[in-house]
């Protein structure tokens, strides 16, 4: 039974930056995946135009099999009610039915990830999902990285994911965006994105890795 997958990005590049060779390796192995993007540019922003074309671009190289937008302001997450966040959240997960969930990481810095992680977890509990077997959280560059160095707070990773294969095309995908690509000390640099997954390698014996917090993995009851 193939898998669907989908991934809770709370801003267009975070499917890339936590999880974009995971994404492109299910997708080679015949699972489904989809795209779940939370926020959206003022369409006042200048950039707007240029960001839903790059949308567009991404979402064909990796073949997503569904996008779903929710349009809530970047920046402005914490404006929205947790009853309306979660009614829209649930509305996808309901309508998809992933076995596969990707969600931030719940100590990210920007505030839109802390909200929205709470809110996407709410919609997971298995009394109410029962479809939903495996939730990770993933690391995104320039967010989970400024989490607080607590032990508590820290991204400590379980999985560890070969996307050996993968890396040459994710880094493609990454430089659509291009307003996020930015010269040094910016964290999203392609260099960046290549040490980070050098060094979760040295858990894996593989030459690039993805590395993610499982959450919950309910298993298949035994006959």
């Amino acid at each position: 039974m193939k898998n669907k997958i989908l991934v809770v990005a709370v801003h267009p590049d975070h499917e890339t930056l936590g999880c974009g060779g995971t994404l492109l390796k299910h997708k080679a192995n015949g699972d489904k995946i989809h795209w779940l993007i939370c926020t959206t540019l003022n369409k006042n922003n200048s950039y707007y135009k240029k960001r839903e074309k790059e949308i567009n671009k991404v979402s064909k190289l990796y073949n997503f099999n569904s996008i779903h937008q929710l349009q809530f302001e970047t920046t402005k997450v914490d404006q929205y009610s947790m009853s309306d966040l979660i009614k829209n959240i649930s509305g996808v997960i309901n309508k998809v039915r992933p076995n596969i969930i990707y969600l931030p990481f719940k100590e990210d810095v920007h505030t839109d990830h802390k909200k929205l992680f709470e809110a996407s977890y709410s919609c997971t509990k298995s009394f109410r999902y029962s479809f939903i077997k495996k939730i990770y959280m993933m690391e995104t560059l320039s967010e989970t990285d400024f989490a607080p160095s607590f032990k508590k707070d820290s991204f400590t990773p379980n999985t560890f994911v070969d996307i050996s294969r993968y890396i040459t095309k994710k880094i493609k995908i990454m430089k659509v965006y291009k307003s996020e690509i930015k010269k040094h000390p910016f964290p999203k640099r392609k260099k960046n994105n290549r040490a980070l997954e050098t060094f979760r390698e040295s858990k894996t014996e593989k030459k690039f890795a993805e590395s993610f917090i499982l959450l919950k993995n309910k298993k298949k009851k035994k006959n």
